[in-house]
């Protein structure tokens, strides 16, 4: 698994075919087969490239981005 800077991170945001790779919880996970999170925007709330564990407190469901594959680990 791979160690992600904040700026390494940002770089998968999922527009233009790049992965769409979030941190949570200091882990990164890759959501690129999530229709939810089609060019690296969930809901019109959430964006890829970056870390949504703050964001989560407020989501109105359960984390469902720990059901998708590990890729590495938010340094």
């Amino acid at each position: 698994m791979k160690d992600f800077t904040a700026e390494e991170l940002a770089a998968f945001d999922g527009r233009d075919g790049r992965p769409v790779y979030v941190a949570y919880e200091g882990v990164v996970y890759d959501l690129s087969g999530s229709v939810m999170w089609a060019g690296g925007d969930h809901e019109a709330m959430h964006t890829a490239g970056h870390d949504i564990t703050a964001e989560q407190e407020d989501a109105p469901h359960d984390v469902h981005v720990t059901e998708f594959p590990q890729v590495g680990r938010l340094v």
